[in-house]
């Protein structure tokens, strides 16, 4: 449900052809705005990130995952099954709530490298990204065009929430109650990523 497409959006997305740049800029933007897996993975991503040189670094390797993905999923017609890819999403979201929790130095005695997690696990958010608008059948003509604007959109769409949420967060952190409920935040992170998962291969298994 994540990265489903409203029904007009869909319809239009089917209908027209040749290169509609506004219209693919604003549907990317739509897209990531209201995409809470990426959302929640994005949130999880900057949680503990203070300095703006950090956070940019790791949301450009996101940035650049799923891009990478999306475009190349999409233009060499090469998905994955929706609900395989979207319980993986939803595992990228625990996999990050645990690593914010410090769950890995004390399960296993080290720290994966968080860089290529987050690119490997953009990946995987592209594909997911591909695979929802490859059902949709997409004109073959501007393509190309089409889906670039797209992208852009979906960057837009992300700068557009990672400003929200580093709003909050910025009044958060300043508060006693961040380190309180730091903990917290991530165990709710985590069991809406479960949650993820499970509807997914509950999906899969009856499909």
């Amino acid at each position: 449900m994540a990265h489903a497409v409203a029904e007009g959006d869909k319809g239009y997305i089917q209908e027209i052809s040749g290169v509609n740049i506004l219209a693919f800029l604003y549907l990317g933007a739509k897209h990531m705005v209201t995409g809470y897996d990426h959302i929640l993975f994005l949130f999880g991503i900057i949680f503990f990130l203070y300095r703006m040189k950090h956070i940019a670094l790791y949301v450009s390797l996101f940035a650049i995952g799923h891009s990478t993905t999306m475009l190349l999923g999409v233009f060499f017609d090469f998905g994955i099954n929706s609900y395989i890819i979207d319980a993986i999403i939803g595992f990228s979201i625990v996999y990050k709530a645990l690593d914010n929790m410090g769950a890995y130095q004390r399960w296993f005695g080290f720290q994966p490298n968080t860089k290529a997690a987050t690119l490997i696990f953009g990946f995987c958010h592209g594909f997911g990204l591909a695979t929802k608008i490859i059902e949709y059948d997409i004109s073959p003509d501007g393509l190309l065009p089409n889906l670039l604007a797209f992208n852009v959109g979906v960057e837009i769409g992300q700068l557009l929430a990672l400003g929200a949420i580093l709003i909050v967060m910025g009044f958060w952190r300043r508060s006693a109650s961040f380190w309180k409920h730091a903990y917290t935040a991530n165990v709710v992170m985590m069991t809406a990523g479960f949650v993820l998962m499970g509807y997914q291969i509950a999906g899969y298994a009856v499909s």
